[in-house]
């Protein structure tokens, strides 16, 4: 326990330093990256709605404005390189959609960014700038504008300047030079991008809208649980007290979801310790709600007491789901700098799906041993509950993988984002989707008047007692009707809602 501690501990520490803020791009000592016959920094890609009708350039307002600003951008050079002047450094700003303006090939060779002595020769383009045309639909786009160091110059600072964005998009930047004495070239500065209701990047905002609207839901499920729980507290159920957890901790992850993006929306900087805790309160839901299902259908507090010798594997699984899934979360949203960012890398995501994957197989393993003995048993009651928590989770999982197919066709016909606008449907989806599985275990699972019908029954645990710990199906056998006939305590019950005598003591057949 300590080492993984340890482990939590640093990676949270990493992850505060490494934070970066958003929708204020900021670049603390950038180094140029080589691509091709160019040297790149990749200053920021965002979706931006344009601004509101009747805003100018020169009436920019604090509202209803989309503009990309430039402030103290400065390119430095180590000392040893200041004793010649150098070519431009450039900064473009484009739109997804031209980005075929940028770079060329002469005579149909290899594609460049920076312009050779080959297509100088024949003016397309000045030697050692960026070449680009004007696009079709604007041929003030894309725009490219820079700044060349004098001699002896140690540093080179772009004029501030501010882009207004008139057309709905995915917009890049970069920072681009051609010459090969400024490799050491580091830049420095921020830049800010504004949307017409606020800083959220265009892919972000409206997840405002949906958490707020998922925060009204919780809080109208909250209601109806809490009452129930208030009407019925004789009759609570630890299993009913673990899904109240599990509503509170829901309504705490989209509030905090929701008060981190309106103070992103509002400031442009990206507060990270609401963001940490809204990932953590999330990661802590999502493991708890898998626990209670997979406890479930084990059949803890329903017909058996205790899950005895696998109380330690159930235990240890959480545990590191629960690791895997907050490494992950906090990688794709603490410092998320762009509309480009958030994509975790590969051996982070392969942990939390291949843990899913052995949930899944668990759950529903256990749930058809669980469901075969209370058919033995002849537990009506039970048994009709569990078929129906069944067929619920059954539609989930169908449902999720059809989603993850989606998911990957819409990455993999999206390379450039271009479909920005619609993404935020990817990451609100699952949210819907756990918020209904969670309604349906809120409605089989209600606190009731005869909520102690579905618990755990001490007459008839012996079979559920020694269950072992692997996930071995146990067919129905048949059971002796004299056993029944000559028990001594299968007292006639009258029949109550349609129940007859044998569901109500169901437990009392063996």
């Amino acid at each position: 326990m300590s080492r993984l501690d340890s482990i939590s501990a640093l990676s949270l520490l990493c992850f505060w330093f490494l934070c970066i803020e958003a929708s204020v791009h900021e670049y603390a000592g950038e180094r140029f990256v080589s691509k091709g016959n160019a040297f790149v920094v990749h200053g920021g890609s965002e979706g931006i709605y344009s601004s509101f009708p009747n805003q100018t350039e020169t009436t920019i307002s604090a509202n209803g404005d989309s503009y990309i600003r430039f402030e103290r951008i400065t390119f430095r050079r180590p000392k040893e390189f200041s004793n010649s002047s150098s070519g431009l450094v450039q900064a473009i700003v484009f739109e997804v959609e031209d980005r075929e303006m940028i770079g060329g090939s002469a005579y149909g060779g290899q594609r460049a960014v920076c312009c050779s002595a080959d297509l100088a020769k024949l003016g397309a383009c000045s030697q050692g700038e960026v070449i680009h045309r004007p696009s079709s639909r604007d041929p003030s786009w894309p725009q490219v504008f820079g700044i060349s160091f004098n001699i002896d110059e140690l540093a080179a600072t772009l004029p501030s300047k501010l882009i207004q964005i008139t057309k709905t998009g995915m917009y890049n930047l970069y920072f681009i030079h051609c010459d090969p004495n400024l490799k050491e070239l580091v830049v420095e500065g921020k830049t800010v991008w504004k949307n017409p209701t606020g800083y959220l990047p265009g892919r972000m905002a409206p997840l405002m809208n949906f958490y707020g609207f998922m925060s009204l839901a919780f809080v109208i499920l909250a209601i109806f649980w809490f009452s129930q729980n208030a009407r019925f507290w004789r009759e609570v159920l630890p299993l009913q007290n673990c899904i109240t957890l599990v509503i509170t901790l829901g309504m705490l992850e989209m509030a905090l979801w929701y008060f981190e993006y309106a103070e992103f929306n509002e400031t442009g900087i990206r507060p990270t310790g609401i963001t940490v805790w809204a990932v953590t309160f999330g990661t802590v839901k999502r493991t708890v709600a898998r626990l209670i299902i997979l406890m479930v259908s084990m059949g803890y507090g329903v017909v058996r007491p205790t899950l005895g010798g696998l109380t330690s594997k159930v235990i240890m699984l959480g545990m590191t789901f629960f690791l895997a899934s907050e490494v992950l979360e906090l990688v794709e949203n603490v410092g998320a700098v762009s509309d480009l960012s958030g994509k975790a890398r590969l051996f982070l995501v392969l942990p939390v799906a291949i843990l899913d994957a052995f949930f899944i197989l668990w759950i529903f393993t256990s749930l058809s041993a669980t469901l075969n003995k209370l058919q033995a048993r002849r537990m009506m009651v039970k048994l009709d509950i569990y078929r129906k928590f069944t067929n619920a989770l059954a539609v989930a999982v169908i449902v999720s993988v059809g989603w993850i197919c989606y998911e990957l066709y819409f990455k993999s016909n999206d390379a450039y984002n271009e479909q920005w606008q619609n993404a935020w449907i990817i990451p609100a989806f699952w949210q819907v989707l756990s918020f209904s599985l969670l309604c349906v275990i809120c409605t089989l699972w209600a606190p009731s008047q005869n909520s102690m019908r579905y618990t755990y029954s001490e007459d008839a645990s012996e079979e559920f007692d020694k269950d072992d710990t692997t996930l071995t199906l146990i067919k129905p056998s048949p059971i002796p009707s004299k056993n029944v006939r000559s028990s001594p305590d299968a007292i006639p019950v009258a029949s109550v809602n349609g129940v007859s005598n044998g569901d109500l003591e169901e437990d009392k057949t063996e």
